[in-house]
């Protein structure tokens, strides 16, 4: 592959946590990123929308590092400490809660154990270090795969879809939590999504991928919480959804 990647700190140099430079990448004949430029500061939340197939997943796996099987060139730059969460919850049947939280993870021992603890406490499991994943309810699931993603305090999180299959009232629980996490340890984050208002709901900056570019790159400017009630809320998702092609009734 002909990408330039590197790993950098971003608190160390003054770079922005994500920086792409006319980044593509291709399946067969295919362009699903085409010549994309984006700079994420350090500790923004963003959030990204984009119809099925527009390229979320493969922006995610390529600043993740996680796209070998496909052929790109261009510039990408990211922090060195990069925790990736996905739609499901991806707990190791076979290993208890606790141990699922620190796997992967640089540290070891007795240090990783007290940290795993913390985390799980974090999102409300303690208690449940101990528990097999499948006495675990979707819920409780995602709770372990966050404490997962943020026990090595990360400065990047990659979230793809990770309450698409979530009941409406747990997601909701979990847009408050893991926005409590974001405010407590300011990673940046990039979420994937397909709601609108969940992107508004989480994020300080919505992006819109259409045909491999970016076509909308769009400030949320309200003060948290915030509500799907809030009026502001309609006019953000208005100008989002007119973007995205779709028309409400």
């Amino acid at each position: 592959m002909a990408a330039l990647a590197e790993q950098l700190s971003p608190a160390e140099l003054d770079w922005p946590a994500v920086h792409l430079a006319a980044l593509t990448r291709s399946f067969g004949d295919r362009t699903i990123l085409d010549r994309l430029d984006l700079d994420i500061p350090a500790g923004q939340f963003v959030a990204l929308l984009g119809h099925s197939g527009s390229g979320k997943s493969t922006l995610l796996r390529a600043i993740a590092g996680l796209d070998h099987d496909v052929t790109g060139s261009g510039e990408i730059r990211a922090p060195q400490r990069i925790s990736v969460a996905f739609q499901d919850s991806r707990l190791l049947p076979w290993r208890r809660v606790l141990e699922n939280v620190v796997l992967g993870t640089p540290i070891r021992g007795q240090e990783a154990a007290q940290r795993g603890r913390a985390a799980l406490t974090e999102v409300g499991l303690s208690g449940r270090e101990r528990a097999w994943p499948r006495e675990l309810s979707g819920g409780e699931a995602q709770r372990a795969a966050l404490a997962r993603s943020l026990v090595w305090e990360p400065e990047l999180l990659l979230a793809d879809e990770p309450f698409g299959a979530l009941d409406a009232l747990t997601r909701i629980k979990m847009h408050t939590l893991l926005r409590e996490l974001w405010e407590r340890h300011r990673p940046s984050v990039l979420l994937v999504t397909h709601d609108v208002d969940e992107a508004i709901v989480l994020a300080d900056r919505v992006l819109v991928l259409d045909h491999g570019r970016l076509s909308v790159d769009l400030t949320i400017d309200l003060p948290h919480p915030r509500t799907y009630r809030d009026p502001r809320v309609a006019e953000y998702r208005e100008q989002l959804l007119v973007a995205l092609g779709v028309k409400e009734d």
